[in-house]
């Protein structure tokens, strides 16, 4: 049996038996939309019931719905302007309740601005799904069929896809085939943004520095283009949300293998391969952009931890506290300029390397991004509720936003939450793929107050005294090093290492003792760790046998719930806050406080 040849009571059946289009388009073997047009067709369309907030003792403000194949719709239209905003679906670790600050700051913006908010999302777990932070709430799932539905019945006056991460954002091109009005960027530009050959040949354009990368669809493609770019090298799927399924590989064998593992990979959606910038620093952008081309830059942030961490796990700070002046320039102009090219109109978050005094772009996501909350309380400016006045046709000049980034004179630091301590044999090691389940703020008046509120505030207790271990790669035996390390021997810490870091600390007039590596016997490292002799682990890896050694290592410290460092920054911001613990009092004061001086 064909499509075209379904009874309206045998599909109606099935519509209520809970099957979805694309479950039935799969029976058929024909496409969604031709079963969602064969459903219009016969007049099958689901109807809205409505969930009482006031359980019927008063009449109800703020009601919300969901759909069902029945008859009766209780979800009644209103004349008001109206704009849906899609949410985030499941909170999950690379998609959490950033994006729904972003959601709930956006309909509070609209609602001042008397539109009617409609909230799409399916996660009760959320602000965003609380029964008055909209006029309507539709608890639906995010999928194609679900949100059309719901847009055909209200047919609102413009859709905002860009606040709820990727969930929403896969569903922008679908939707504006079907018509739907998106607010914003428009879903071809963001797609630019997505499809890595077309974003290529966009910072080609631009003149724009990036690692050199590649596309592959199979094994014997991605080792060719990973041997072409050099290795280490950086593997992700496209559209990828949190770095699911991102790698970091060191030879063809491990290329091969991902490849191999890798699922629904095709000409349309390749593997993108970017050459991994070891040993550089990165940076965050957050910008609005509005349709006159006016552009503001939110925050500029930079990471504590190294390039190639992705950015929901990195501690980030704003101002960057070590960018030249040449640096943050160049950062604000290439910002400037990709905004310009993708046509923003919105927020746009953009991410760069930079090694060698070199920017290099490494992403660009013309949409919310999860750093927006951290930088509007870091600036003291809402930037989702500007940016969603922008999408809905104000401009930064009626709206009076002039330019802030380079006025804010406290230090603040966004520190990330990790489950370690709960999954203690999980691979700890920072990478492309997210692992923070959360994150905390510090703010204070320079660096060393800002990195003690945020360590102490992700519960990573900073010892004032005691033993630290030390293992260096041989990249990190510089001058940079010597500063570090000589400011831990000058609080008066016992420095302990592995016998190649001792012996160029040694030679450069710091104090250390020399301990065994796990492979070299006992006792070693690790039993130091279990018996309560180490109080901070420092372990800077590189390459692919480092970093499955340092597990180990690891392992130990977070089951001893010992503080475990792996970048030389990081490194540097405990010595920052030992000894602003030693020199000053605790400053606690509230955002609200902090935005008053």
């Amino acid at each position: 049996m064909s499509i075209a040849g379904i009874s309206k009571e045998l599909l109606w059946k099935a519509k209520r038996d809970g099957f979805s289009d694309k479950q039935i388009a799969e029976i058929f073997k024909v496409s969604e939309a031709d079963v969602r047009a064969r459903r219009i067709e016969l007049g099958i369309v689901p109807v809205f019931k409505t969930v009482d907030t006031c359980a019927a003792e008063f009449a109800a403000q703020t009601p919300y719905h969901y759909s069902t194949y029945e008859e009766e719709n209780e979800s009644v239209r209103t004349p008001r302007k109206k704009i849906a905003i899609l949410g985030g679906g499941p909170n999950r670790i690379g998609q959490g309740i950033e994006f729904d600050y972003c959601c709930v700051h956006a309909a509070i913006a609209l609602r001042e601005m008397d539109f009617e908010t409609i909230m799409i999302n399916c996660n009760p777990e959320t602000v965003s799904t609380d029964y008055d932070t909209c006029d309507k709430l539709y608890f639906e799932p995010l999928t194609y069929e679900d949100v059309m539905n719901i847009l055909d019945h209200e047919k609102p006056d413009g859709v905002i896809v860009t606040f709820g991460g990727q969930t929403p954002l896969k569903l922008a091109k679908a939707l504006d085939a079907a018509g739907v009005p998106i607010l914003g960027t428009s879903p071809d530009n963001i797609d630019v943004a997505e499809d890595r050959k077309r974003f290529g040949e966009l910072i080609d354009r631009l003149g724009i520095e990036c690692p050199p990368y590649g596309t592959a669809t199979s094994v014997e493609d991605a080792v060719a283009v990973a041997d072409r770019i050099g290795y280490p090298v950086l593997l992700r799927p496209s559209y990828v949300l949190g770095g699911r399924a991102m790698e970091i590989c060191y030879r063809d064998e491990a290329v091969a293998e991902y490849m191999e593992n890798a699922k629904g990979v095709s000409n349309e959606r390749p593997v993108l391969i970017d050459h991994f910038l070891e040993d550089a620093y990165e940076f965050d952008v957050d910008a609005i952009r509005d349709q006159t081309g006016d552009i503001i830059i939110g925050g500029v942030m930079q990471h504590i931890e190294e390039a190639g961490i992705h950015s929901g796990d990195s501690s980030s700070v704003i101002p960057p506290y070590d960018a030249s002046d040449e640096v943050y320039d160049t950062i604000v102009s290439h910002t400037r300029k990709l905004a310009d090219a993708l046509d923003v109109v919105g927020l746009i978050n953009v991410q760069y390397a930079v090694k060698d005094s070199v920017v290099y772009v490494l992403e660009v996501n013309p949409r919310a991004s999860r750093t927006v909350p951290f930088v509007a309380k870091a600036t003291g400016r809402p930037l989702a509720k500007i940016a969603a006045k922008v999408m809905a046709g104000k401009t930064l000049k009626e709206l009076k936003i002039k330019d802030f980034n380079k006025k804010i004179k406290t230090v603040h630091i966004k520190e990330s939450v990790f489950p370690f301590d709960k999954f203690p044999r999980v691979k700890m090691f920072l990478g492309p793929e997210m692992r923070s389940t959360g994150e905390v703020m510090g703010s204070g008046a320079d660096f060393g107050e800002a990195i003690l509120k945020s360590h102490t505030a992700a519960g990573l207790r900073i010892p004032t005294d005691g033993t630290i271990f030390v293992s260096l790669r041989d990249l990190d035996k510089r001058k940079k090093t010597i500063e570090i390390m000589r400011g831990f021997h000058e609080l008066g810490f016992n420095i302990i290492a592995t016998s190649g870091t001792t012996k160029y600390l040694q030679e450069q007039g710091i104090p250390a003792t020399s301990i065994l590596k796990v492979s070299e016997g006992r006792p070693n490292i690790v039993d130091a760790i279990k018996n309560g002799e180490v109080q901070l682990v420092i372990n800077t890896p590189t390459g692919e046998i480092s970093r499955i050694a340092e597990y180990q290592i690891g392992w130990a410290a977070i089951a001893h719930k010992v503080p475990f460092i792996t970048t030389l920054s990081a490194a540097a911001s405990v010595v920052s806050a030992v000894q602003y613990l030693r020199k000053a009092e605790w400053n606690v004061q509230s955002v609200q406080e902090l935005h008053k001086m």
